[in-house]
């Protein structure tokens, strides 16, 4: 009788346990068919839908350590609680947590994707890395009861070494899209090389003036939002080909128009201006950056072209060590009483004084003359770097300019200047970067710069001094 009623006791177990079990893989089954069809419901078209979408994606990044963080536990506690039963049960919460952490990690992630329109080979293996990663997560917690009570010894450990793949390819495939895909192998020593040979950019020779000096400003500076890991609103600069296929909007290079280049306009408009690029608080391009990109498609955007007219650019000599400037922290009420009557504005370089002042004017550029650069002269052994493009001065403005003695960059392009004693920078003997395009300096008045050794970029685009084929030049 006894043994009667444990034998109907243990049938009724394990009927209710085959039970549960069946609800257990159904409920799992359908939580993995729901992340499986997501990507369909909600398409990765290349457009962006919603602000609220975007503002609650961003916090994708600040919660996605968190289930990283126990998954990569989990391991250790089940190993070590071989000894310490103890800590087989911390290993079960912890795999609750982390899926009850990687699923909004998921839902934020794939907001962030959608409301920006990002889209791409790399967005795409992220995201289904991290679907397959939160299936894996729901496998593990539905096998590891039958483990923990040994009637199965191997399928848990198998999901969680599968689970543990999924996490690793998952977060490469996402600092891909942050940092780029060459972000391990950017740096990497010279013998290396020749196991991660690389490729000049397609469609482009090698030697090619887009090859040295343009593609290099997209790789930098454009490609982790428009490149093969992200294409946003459909736009890839990694290559010649995709730059001159455009995006979703149309073409962004406009071969000899760069006032009709999209492309252009974008990453000269004013920081401030929801359009301007590169977005999201990224690196914007320097002043000769745009210098060159603006000469490149005046030219015709050729990916063969070894050298851009008017443009002489050294790209292997070495540039001289910058001689750090005198400490103007006693200056700074007077500095900002200046810029508030002026309205140009002295900006630092860095937290460290010695590295000097930029000039900017591009906010009163077209009031910004002669007289008003004289107000600055009593600061110009702290300035390193003047903005003076398009605005007023004339060359009677040489003689103050020659008193920056400190000067490192001078932007000239769209002024006045005849060069009629242009010579006289010949005394600024830091003077590195000179752009000259769009004035009237001839051929003549610009021959004193050739005594001037560190003069490593002269651009003078678009005068009458420009030269029918530029080289660059190690020496002027």
């Amino acid at each position: 009788m006894i043994v009667a009623e444990r034998v109907t006791d243990a049938a009724r177990s394990f009927i209710q346990r085959i039970r549960i079990s069946r609800a257990a893989w159904l409920r799992v089954a359908v939580a993995a068919i729901l992340l499986i069809t997501l990507p369909f419901v909600f398409r990765l078209d290349g457009h962006a839908h919603a602000n609220w979408l975007q503002f609650l994606g961003r916090f994708h990044p600040a919660l996605l350590h968190l289930p990283i963080g126990l998954i990569v536990l989990l391991p250790a506690l089940e190993i070590l609680g071989a000894r310490r039963p103890a800590l087989r049960e911390a290993a079960d919460f912890v795999l609750r947590a982390a899926l009850a952490l990687a699923l909004p990690t998921l839902a934020l992630g794939y907001m962030l994707a959608y409301g920006a329109g990002d889209t791409g080979v790399t967005v795409a293996r992220h995201m289904w890395g991290a679907i397959a990663l939160c299936i894996c997560l729901l496998l593990c917690l539905l096998a590891r009861p039958a483990w923990a009570m040994r009637e199965q010894a191997h399928v848990y450990p198998a999901l969680l070494v599968a689970t543990l793949l999924a996490l690793v390819w998952t977060g490469h495939e996402g600092g891909s899209i942050t940092h780029g895909s060459d972000y391990l192998t950017r740096y990497m020593p010279g013998p290396l090389r020749v196991l991660f040979p690389s490729t000049s950019p397609s469609g482009a020779a090698v030697d090619s003036f887009y090859s040295q000096q343009i593609h290099p400003i997209f790789e930098s500076k454009c490609v982790a939002c428009h490149g093969a890991s992200t294409e946003k609103a459909g736009l890839r600069l990694d290559s010649y080909g995709n730059l001159m296929r455009g995006g979703k909007d149309g073409a962004v290079i406009v071969p000899g128009k760069p006032e009709t280049s999209m492309l252009l306009a974008r990453v000269t408009l004013p920081p401030g201006d929801r359009h301007f690029m590169p977005a999201e608080g990224r690196t914007p391009l320097t002043s000769d950056e745009v210098s060159a990109l603006r000469a490149w498609i005046r030219s015709g955007a050729t990916p063969t072209a070894t050298s851009i007219p008017g443009i002489k650019a050294a790209t292997q000599s070495t540039e001289p060590p910058p001689q750090p400037v005198g400490d103007y922290g006693q200056l700074m009420p007077e500095i900002v009483g200046m810029q508030r009557g002026v309205n140009a504005k002295l900006v630092p370089v860095s937290a460290k004084a010695s590295d000097g002042l930029i000039l900017r004017t591009a906010d009163v550029a077209s009031s910004f003359g002669d007289a008003q650069l004289a107000a600055f002269q009593k600061f110009a052994p702290y300035i390193v770097e003047a903005d003076l493009a398009r605005t007023a001065i004339t060359d009677a403005s040489f003689d103050t300019l020659k008193t920056f003695t400190h000067l490192r960059a001078l932007h000239l392009e769209g002024t006045a200047m005849t060069g009629a004693n242009l010579g006289k920078l010949s005394s600024l003997k830091q003077l590195t970067y000179l752009n000259l395009s769009g004035t009237r300096v001839s051929a003549q008045s610009v021959a004193p710069l050739k005594n001037m050794p560190n003069l490593r970029h002269l651009y003078l685009f678009n005068t009458p001094a420009q030269p029918d084929n530029a080289t660059a030049r190690s020496n002027p």
